[in-house]
Formats: structure tokens, sequence, C-alpha cells
């Protein structure tokens, strides 16, 4: 794309956790909430736009593939059983702003509905769904997923399918199969295998700034390297300085999860493209390189332009101060759906910016569970 484009607005109806959902965005956004609070199915909608957009992907796979509309409505909603997501996106470079929608709900067979599909330019309508073709077959796939149709806002449509979702598991590295019937696993089924397909100098150059910084968070590792096993299967060997004066090469099977997790994050944000989406970064880290991540993050994103969001437990990583209150926002589970609250609404964390605290003492203690001490009297008896 000669144009970058940016998504700027979320509005949601009926999806997961949230019944009614306005954001603006920016080019980066924190997601604070306690657990079950819905940080993850929020970044999901950025996920299913992806997934409908990509190939094998497609609107009734996605459905499916979350376990149907009745999986994806919120549970608030009680005589709305339908799901709305809208976006709209501005384009860097080019005085040109989009909109899309589409909005489902099931029939009585349970199977997925498309009940309207809206791209919009500069506030006009290019598609404008149900039409009369809808009318006379609604069973219609949507226009974003057909390259036969797409081709007046196909920018937009790779742009969705740009999007990149990571949060490595570090035991699907750790598996010698892990890579069989896997393609861009985000949890790191084929990580290993990814990095492997980068032209050798691309990957090389890569390989050697993660070994510099790997070798700050894990000061006794002195070198990694990758290379394929009899069967063609990657693996990473790391060595390490520990007892042996010539340090001793391991595989990736003895290499912590904080280590895999990591050399993962590092290889995402070197990558160019679409929005990162990143899951909890914190996991298996120490407070001192988590405190870290978001100046890491803010640099790499300088030099590759991509949005990032990212959801977060962490106080360590809301230290930073050059995370915004426009940035963050915080979700609270209510009877009635979860809301999405932005910080920069909420004068009480203002006021206590204002009178020297960070945005983690200021935000954090807001999302806690009120009776979380409570769990020390648990005794399984």
């Amino acid at each position: 794309m000669a144009n970058e484009l940016r998504f700027q607005r979320l509005r949601l109806k009926n999806w997961k956790n949230f019944l009614d959902v306005d954001v603006e965005i920016r080019d980066r956004m924190f997601l604070v909430g306690a657990n079950a609070a819905g940080k993850s199915n929020l970044l999901d909608v950025f996920r299913f736009l992806k997934d409908l957009a990509s190939v094998g992907g497609g609107f009734g796979e996605v459905v499916v593939r979350r376990g149907g509309v009745s999986a994806i409505r919120c549970l608030a909603a009680r005589r709305q059983t339908g799901v709305e997501i809208e976006v709209e996106l501005r384009e860097d470079g080019a005085d040109r702003r989009w909109g899309y929608v589409i909005a489902f709900r099931q029939d009585s067979c349970r199977r997925p509905l498309l009940r309207q599909e809206s791209v919009l330019l500069n506030e006009r309508a290019i598609v404008d769904r149900p039409d009369g073709d809808d009318r006379s077959d609604p069973a219609r796939l949507t226009h974003i997923e057909q390259a036969n149709m797409n081709r007046r806002f196909r920018d937009l449509a790779a742009f969705f399918a740009s999007v990149r979702y990571l949060h490595i598991v570090p035991q699907l590295v750790r598996e010698p199969d892990r890579s069989i019937g896997r393609t861009n696993d985000p949890y790191g089924g084929d990580f290993l295998e990814q990095v492997a397909k980068i032209p050798e100098r691309t990957r090389n150059s890569r390989l050697k700034k993660i070994e510099k910084a790997l070798r700050i968070a894990v000061p006794q590792l002195e070198e990694i390297a990758l290379a394929r096993d009899d069967r063609g299967v990657p693996h990473l060997r790391g060595k390490y300085r520990h007892w042996r004066t010539r340090g001793a090469w391991q595989g990736e099977e003895r290499f912590s999860d904080g280590t895999l997790r990591l050399m993962g994050l590092l290889w995402a944000i070197m990558e160019k493209g679409g929005p990162l989406l990143l899951e909890e970064p914190e996991l298996s880290l120490r407070p001192e390189i988590v405190r870290a991540l978001p100046q890491m993050l803010a640099r790499a994103q300088r030099r590759t332009a991509r949005q990032l969001f990212l959801s977060t437990h962490s106080p360590e990583l809301l230290f930073d101060e050059g995370i915004g209150l426009d940035e963050t926002f915080l979700l609270f589970p209510e009877t009635g759906g979860a809301k999405v609250v932005s910080a920069a609404l909420l004068t009480d964390v203002r006021a206590l910016l204002d009178g020297g605290l960070s945005l983690a003492e200021a935000a954090i203690p807001k999302t806690r569970p009120p009776k979380a001490q409570e769990l020390s009297l648990f005794s399984g008896g």
C-alpha cells in the first residue's frame, strides 16, 4: 500500500463481553482490566477482521471458528440478538477516511447470517448491503473477503489481513512436531519455521539484534543460532556460559519461558506490517525487563510505523511516563456488559497523576478485584 491505513475508531454492539463500545484509537492502545474483563475479547475484534479478509478465512468460517453467533454475541443483550462491528480508519499520506461495518445474526438453524456490510470512503458508501441480490440469496459471502468484489477497496481488505496477533506459548515452540499443519500460528507453533523462511541475510541480521538484546536480559546467554535437523525441522540453539569455559550449546527445549517469549516479541516488533496485537507481553519476564518494554516498543514502532494494541496486568509496564492517558483504556466488568473507558476521561486518575503518582499507581488499582485479599483464606478443605 502506497499510503498507510490506521484504525481510528471502534464501535461494537453485542460483541462478547461488550454490549456497547465506542472508543477512539491512537497509534498505541493499552488495555487494563481484571481477569475476564474482556481484554482478549476486545483484541479479538481486530483478529476477526483479519480472519474475515484473509485467504482461508471468510465470514462463515470465522464465525464458526469462534463457536457460532451465540458464542459471540453479548449475553447481556436480551432482545438484541445481532452483532455489529464498525471501524473508522484514516489513510496517512492521502486525504481519505475509510469506514467498514459488518452486522450479523444467526438464522433459525443457528447458521451465521449477514445482516449488513458497508464500506465508506470519505463518508460515501462504496458498498451498502443488503441489496437486491442479498434478499434473493441471504447466504451470500461478504465483499471484503472476495477478490472479485473488493477491487475498489482492496487496500482496506489487505490492511485487515495484515493484522498480526502474538501470544507465544513456549511449550508449542519446544514441541518437536510443532509446525505440522500450522501456518502463522499466533501461539508460536510454527514460530521457528517462520524465522527459517526469512531470507538468510535478513534472518541473520535480525538474530544478531535479538542476540544483543537477550544478552542483557539473560546475561549467561552468549550466542544464538538457527539450524535444521535431519528431517528439515528448524531448531533454535543457544550458547550459554555456565560452568564450562567455552560455554555449552542447548536447544530450544532448554530455553526458559521468558527467553522464548522475549525472543518472539523481539522478532515480531522488527517486522513491518499492520497493527500488532500483543497479549500480556510481560508474562515470564522480570520486572526490570517489563519496565523497559514500552520504550523498546516505542522505538520499534517509530521504525515500522505499526499500530500497537496490547493487554496487560502489569504495573511495571505502565510505569513508563511516555504512555498517554488517551492510549490507556480501563475495562470494567458489569452485569449489563463490560465497559471500556479511556483513562483520559477519568478525573480521579488525572488528579492522581497531577499529584505525582504514576499511571500504574493511578489506574491499576481501579481494575483490581475488590476482595482479592480474601483468596488467602482458601484452604482447599
